[in-house]
Parts: C-alpha cells; structure tokens; sequence
C-alpha cells in the first residue's frame, strides 16, 4: 500500500443512480456526465469508460515525463488505446485491462523500456498492480500486429 506524503490533488465528484440512468459531477463542474449500464442503450458512459479514460491519460502523461528525463523524442502521435473489461470471477464482479500503447516508428528496445517504466510511475498503473489481469503493449509500427507489441503483464 501506498501512503501518501504529501497529497498534490483531490478530484472530488458526487454521483446518484449508479449504472443505470444515474449521474456524476465533479465538485468544480468540469465534468457532468450521465451514466449507463455497459453494453446497453442508454445516453450516458459508464464506469469502464470512464476507468480507460483516466487509466490511459495518466499513463500516456507518464511515459511524458520519463521521455523527457531521458532526453528521448516521442512520435508526434503518440496514443494509447486503453481496454477495460468488466467480468466475473469466482461470483464476485471483476476488471481485467489492456493498455495498447502507439509509438509507431520508435525502436522497439527504447518503447518497452519507456512503457516498462511508466507501469511503475503512473499512478493508476501502480494502483491496479498484482489486483487486476493487466497487459501493457508497446506498438512500434504501423500496423499492431503481434510482432510489432511488447506485453508485460
């Protein structure tokens, strides 16, 4: 468990209904969203998305900064393509996620390493750590083909 030194920022967000047809916003209103249950219809996100939202814009910011310790040069568009799967386990409901991290046209060598070390900065990536199945894929080329990913779990 990590105990926080010193606390650099409280998101604070105030949410009815649950899944299904409720609503969430956050305390400065920079965020109002309506929520659905997953795989339904309905006019709202759902906790999944909002997870691979959040997940994959810290990650993404992580591998930022180490990028930039580094003194190494991100592709112009790098991205992250983050899947959250909602399932069940033993009775009880559970998360599994994938990040597919894009940095086409970067050594190979040099994307594991930065996506290697972001597993252990980000924060989210640190907070699911040893709770949920999790594959981290370091994307080179054009095409994200099997040869072209690293993964770690």
């Amino acid at each position: 468990m990590v105990t926080l030194d010193k606390i650099l920022y409280t998101a604070k967000a105030h949410t009815t209904g649950g899944r299904d047809g409720g609503s969430s916003r956050t305390d400065d209103g920079r965020l109002d969203v309506k929520l659905s249950e997953p795989g339904k219809p309905g006019p709202g996100t759902n906790p999944e998305q909002l997870f691979a939202a959040g997940w994959s814009a810290c990650f993404l910011s992580a591998i930022r900064i180490i990028a930039a310790k580094r003194k190494v040069a991100l592709p112009s568009d790098v991205a992250i393509d983050a899947e959250i799967d909602l399932g069940s386990a033993g009775g009880a409901y559970g998360l599994a996620g994938r990040l597919n991290v894009n940095l086409a046209g970067m050594d190979s060598d040099t994307a594991k390493s930065l996506v290697e070390a972001a597993t252990n900065t980000c924060p989210y990536s640190l907070a699911v750590k040893g709770n949920i199945d999790v594959k981290y894929s370091a994307i080179t080329s054009g095409a994200s083909s099997p040869a072209a990913q690293s993964q770690h779990a």
